[in-house]
């Protein structure tokens, strides 16, 4: 450009000879433009194929109308249970078979599915594997079915509680307590044709029956077989 100086610094090499300005060796030539870089294509994250599988379990035990409680029954487990219970009475006629695994359950949430097994208009039937303690058998008694695998347990036995609060409090809830406990043992002693006290004298002892004995004391009906 007219008007620019140009030198050339002793040490350095001068600069390459521009093409467009033959003659000039000081004068520097335009650097070649780099290609833009490609833009970087998304990654495509993968789902877990096997992230729903218990959901899809779960839709398919209901669509052949079974339903599963296994472990601790707390009142929002409570509110599940009772809510497919209902929806598979509104359904349809056929009975509804209810898996009762491992199973043990608060006082409160045991009656709440109590209340529902006995106004459902379909049969119930009910089916223990593993262990079923405490307040938890209410649910079996509530069953017109009630059948187990051959390795189950059933466990007589007073559920668990801590209690806080003045001492008026604490009266007055426990009184409420043996009220919904009595409940319980007065459903057994319907299905067993025992008597309410023999009931509530083994829970307190934490009697242990297997199916065997658990047929004998007429929790059970029948020991489920190949099918």
């Amino acid at each position: 450009m007219p008007g620019t100086i140009r030198a050339h610094i002793p040490g350095f090499p001068p600069g390459p000879e521009d093409p467009s300005r033959p003659g000039d060796p000081f004068w520097p030539a335009t650097p070649p433009l780099e290609p833009a870089p490609e833009p970087i294509s998304p990654t495509r994250v993968w789902l877990d194929p096997h992230a729903g599988w218990q959901d899809k379990l779960y839709e398919e035990l209901l669509a052949r109308r079974i339903v599963l409680a296994a472990g601790v029954l707390d009142d929002t487990a409570a509110t599940r249970l009772s809510a497919q219970l209902l929806t598979l009475d509104a359904e349809g006629d056929k009975p509804v078979r209810l898996e009762l695994q491992n199973l043990r359950a608060e006082l409160s949430a045991a009656l709440t599915v109590m209340g529902i097994l006995d106004v459902m208009r379909v049969p119930v039937h009910g089916c223990v594997s593993g262990e079923i303690a405490g307040p938890a058998l209410g649910l079996l008694a509530s069953c017109v079915r009630r059948t187990g695998y051959p390795n189950a347990t059933v466990t007589l036995a007073e559920p668990k509680v801590h209690l806080t609060g003045t001492a008026t409090a604490i009266t007055a809830r426990e009184q409420q307590l043996q009220r919904m406990l009595d409940s319980v043992y007065f459903k057994l002693a319907d299905v067993t044709g025992r008597s309410a006290d023999e009931i509530r004298q083994d829970a307190r002892t934490g009697r242990v029956l297997t199916i065997a004995q658990a047929i004998g004391y007429g929790l059970i009906q029948a020991q489920e077989t190949p099918r």
